[in-house]
């Protein structure tokens, strides 16, 4: 089971796709061309079911197999948006929308799984239900959640989900994956700082809102070092710093910071929680200000079923020779919804020597497609052999 030959004869094609949807990137929920050119596309394929407008902009399509004795559903999910980044490649088809690109590989994710539909849709090779799931706002908007929201998974009966994304650095058409939890939860936190602003010339007539919020900040610090278990994974982060007062001689009334934290258990993100509200209030106290601490709980732990993980990396064995175990990812994936209703797993795909993902020059290397495709194709035939 190698690279399907059908793949590598669609390649030029599916590559026409993919740098289409990447001049023409579009954020979080308005990928309204997308969504339009996907529903396009899968109506030719002669996909049995197209439905629009899951999770506001999402896309759903169902391809039966030849036959259907085992009753089994199966999705496989795509994202389909771009990022607010201002693209530096200085390609051919780079993005005509300025301050949008697609910095993250989803222009390929999508493509490939178009090629996946296409090829589905063709030979019907197996037995059961295909659901292929483009999704809107994996970057920050938790498109996952609202297609989930939507009922998606309770109105196709899907009993398992795959979804995949390249990565930077390994081999071009590899693979790697890991069973457990493999991305991280992603919470952000707001903490406003009030005290009694002033003259800096007459500190002790005020609350310094700044010695109280630079305390805070290095004491929120003890979380990873004092308060986890050093082999649990915690990483908190604060990444901005904004006071009320931008003159050099006035102690500021009030100060903002804001920031993440990363985990990769449900105890320790509520452990992170419980101790940030507990840190600022103790911090507010001491200095005699008052606090306000807004955490908000954004993607979970994206979690893989370990028998769906196994047969994921077996078939990925079976395209490219190899699927080595990934390492902890610390960034979010909002898959991790999709995985909460329904078993499944989420495999990375290599990309090759080229910039890391988010990063302006970033580009998708093309030459992973047949690969990826393969495997998604691959998921089906095998996890639903034609009777």
């Amino acid at each position: 089971m190698p690279v399907k030959n059908r793949f590598a004869e669609m390649q030029d094609e599916i590559t026409e796709w993919r740098r289409d949807i990447h001049e023409n990137p579009e954020i979080l929920f308005e990928t309204h061309r997308t969504s339009a050119l996907v529903a396009e596309k899968l109506k030719e394929f002669g996909c049995d079911e197209i439905v629009t407008g899951i999770g506001r902009t999402g896309v759903v399509a169902v391809i039966k197999g030849k036959t259907d004795t085992s009753g089994k559903v199966i999705g496989l999910r795509a994202d389909m948006d771009a990022l607010p980044i201002l693209e530096a490649t200085g390609l051919d088809y780079a993005s005509k929308t300025d301050g949008a690109m697609h910095a993250c590989g989803h222009d390929g994710h999508t493509a490939m799984l178009l090629g996946a539909a296409k090829y589905l849709a063709e030979t019907r090779n197996f037995d059961g239900t295909a659901v292929v799931i483009f999704q809107p706002a994996e970057e920050g908007g938790g498109g996952g959640k609202e297609m989930c929201d939507d009922g998606m998974m309770d109105r196709w009966n899907i009993q398992e989900v795959y979804g995949m994304h390249n990565w930077p650095g390994m081999p071009t058409g590899t693979f790697g994956i890991r069973p457990g939890a493999f991305f991280a939860a992603t919470d952000v936190f707001t903490i406003d700082f009030e005290g009694h602003g002033g003259h800096a010339a007459k500190p002790h007539d005020t609350i310094d809102t700044t010695v109280m919020s630079c305390q805070a900040v290095l004491a929120l610090q003890s979380i990873a070092s004092r308060n986890a278990d050093p082999i649990d994974q915690v990483v908190v982060s604060v990444t901005s710093f904004e006071t009320s007062s931008k003159a050099f001689n006035v102690i500021p009334q009030s100060v903002q910071i804001k920031g993440t934290v990363r985990t990769m258990s449900p105890e320790m993100r509520d452990l992170a929680d419980k101790r940030i509200h507990e840190i600022c209030d103790g911090v507010a106290a001491t200095f005699g200000g008052t606090v306000k601490v807004d955490y908000h709980r954004n993607y979970p732990v994206m979690i893989n079923s370990e028998d769906q993980t196994a047969f994921a990396s077996d078939v990925a064995k079976k395209i490219s020779g190899q699927c080595e175990e990934a390492p902890l990812v610390m960034g979010g994936e909002d898959f991790a919804f999709m995985l909460e209703e329904r078993p499944g797993a989420y495999i990375l795909v290599g990309n090759g020597d080229t910039a890391m993902v988010h990063h302006p020059e970033y580009n998708f290397n093309d030459d992973a497609i047949p690969a990826g495709c393969s495997w998604w194709a691959e998921i089906i035939e095998q996890r639903m052999p034609a009777a």
